[in-house]
């Protein structure tokens, strides 16, 4: 399926799933007969948040491997992420809302990231803790995990324990924190907006509000 038919049928059946509806013909969002509601469907922040993609329209998902409502949301963001547009940056960002086992968590994902490991181990992390009750969530047993999965030991403890590893988690809280985020899974478009699950109920509605508002962002309304 083509970029532009996977993101016009999501948006039409995330929409209708919503209770909403949108003439999903490319056209800029004030041209939809009825659009997602501000405070409902989705947040629009009250001070903007800056990117850090030039020229591009960034989305953030915000997770976290011990949520099971990320996990469940993992394969059909997934999927939604692989047909966004040329001029979208997609972003996946770890939370921590206390330190363990979160911190552990976030710094799972980074280290995967500086290893260029995140498509390969990604979802098979969410797989270990929610499937198998694996809870990776001591330095150790997650070595052990990667080391399984085909991962060198010493690699990944360094990238796990690394400055940058740390530097990216007090980011990833800053980020959290400027979002104003009091739980996951989330959207973040353009540093502008916020959407979830929660609030567009369901996974399906909130891509296709996350899809609008990328739309939104693009006509500049």
């Amino acid at each position: 399926m083509k970029r532009r038919e996977f993101s016009t049928q999501l948006l039409c059946t995330g929409l209708a799933a919503s209770g909403l509806a949108q003439a999903a013909t490319g056209a800029a969002p004030a041209a939809a007969a009825i659009a997602p509601i501000a405070g409902k469907q989705y947040q629009q922040l009250s001070q903007p948040v800056p990117t850090s993609s030039v020229g591009k329209i960034e989305v953030i998902e915000f997770f976290w491997y011990g949520c099971p409502h990320c996990n469940a949301f993992e394969p059909v963001l997934d999927a939604w992420s692989r047909h966004l547009e040329s001029d979208v940056v997609f972003r996946r960002v770890p939370i921590a809302f206390r330190e363990e086992p979160y911190v552990a968590h976030q710094k799972i994902f980074f280290a995967l990231e500086a290893l260029g490991q995140v498509e390969a181990m990604h979802r098979k992390v969410f797989a270990a803790i929610h499937v198998e009750r694996n809870p990776l969530d001591k330095p150790e047993a997650i070595a052990a995990f990667m080391v399984k999965n085909g991962l060198d030991k010493t690699k990944f403890l360094d990238a796990y324990n690394s400055f940058s590893t740390q530097t990216k988690t007090r980011q990833a809280k800053q980020l959290s924190e400027s979002y104003k985020l009091d739980g996951v899974p989330a959207i973040g478009v353009q540093g502008r907006f916020l959407t979830s699950p929660s609030m567009a109920d369901g996974a399906e509605p909130a891509l296709a509000v996350a899809e609008w508002l990328v739309q939104k962002v693009r006509h500049k309304a």
